[in-house]
């Protein structure tokens, strides 16, 4: 997938750092204050390649694919939980050297970007938060994927991630017509057979449920530290329509994550919101970076 430009669609140079012994893969674009934008499950860079376009004339836009998804490389021996992810993009922003960032994130986006934000504050200048939560969940609380487990389809079905994407899409984006078949494509190449699912199969079941969670640590850490947070101008985008990140979520953001956020409600967007209203989305970041924002 190295140079694969997806007819057009993603014509960015493909940039690669080293951790050990395997590559992750980030776009570099423009230059100006940084704008760095994080994905989640089970998608990559593309989600952002609108906003790359855009906004890149005017600021430096980072784009990585966690480990595990995109263009990065999918390692056998990784853990593929949230610390280690944390550690891949603090890594890649240690690299880079990036200060002054306006971080945008969704979906697992959240926790990992947070997860860099918390132990390096002073160099976040902007919050962008999309459908995303902080936090471990009380113990017997049912996960959104438990169904599958209980139906026993789990594993098939997070390890068959050419098929599984589709289906997700059809779940998750409100405007299905957005939906054509190079979109499907760019998104569903990660994933030629089970052996590149790892990471997608293990997102999921990597959600800390009770404090006995093995990724629970990592999470409270975060869920402790958003007060080093709370100074930080921030804008929370909701998909109205999420079926993961319902919008009773909102309140926690505002009362208690990141109080005094300024929430922006997208009526007909869903999970994936940068597939459903990527030009309202663009806007309201190019508005809050802006000098005047």
């Amino acid at each position: 997938m190295e140079d694969e430009t997806f007819n057009g669609s993603f014509p960015y140079k493909p940039r690669f750092m080293s951790l050990d012994g395997y590559r992750m893969h980030y776009v570099d674009e423009g230059t100006g204050e940084p704008i760095v934008c994080l994905h989640g499950m089970p998608t990559w860079g593309y989600l952002y390649r609108k906003f790359i376009k855009h906004l890149s004339k005017t600021h430096r836009v980072v784009v990585p694919d966690h480990v595990g998804f995109g263009k990065s490389d999918v390692p056998a021996g990784m853990e593929y939980v949230m610390e280690q992810h944390v550690d891949n993009f603090t890594s890649l922003m240690m690299e880079l050297d990036l200060h002054d960032i306006t971080l945008v994130v969704q979906d697992w986006g959240g926790p990992i970007g947070l997860g860099f934000a918390v132990e390096y504050p002073e160099r976040i200048s902007r919050l962008v938060i999309m459908n995303t939560s902080i936090g471990v969940a009380r113990g017997g609380t049912k996960p959104w994927y438990q169904d599958l487990e209980d139906r026993g389809v789990y594993e098939a079905m997070f390890s068959n991630m050419k098929d599984t994407v589709p289906f997700l899409f059809k779940q998750s984006i409100h405007h299905q017509e957005v939906i054509n078949d190079t979109m499907l494509q760019a998104y569903t190449a990660p994933f030629p057979n089970e052996r590149y699912c790892i990471g997608a199969l293990a997102f999921p079941r990597d959600i800390p449920i009770g404090f006995s969670h093995p990724s629970a640590p990592a999470m409270q850490h975060v869920r402790e530290n958003m007060h080093l947070l709370h100074s930080k101008e921030k804008l929370l985008v909701w998909g109205m329509k999420d079926p993961v990140f319902p919008p009773s979520i909102i309140k926690r953001w505002t009362e208690k994550l990141l109080p005094g956020i300024q929430v922006k409600r997208i009526n007909d967007a869903s999970h994936f919101l940068q597939e459903d209203a990527p030009g309202d989305i663009i806007k309201m970041i190019s508005t809050i970076c802006s000098p005047s924002g």
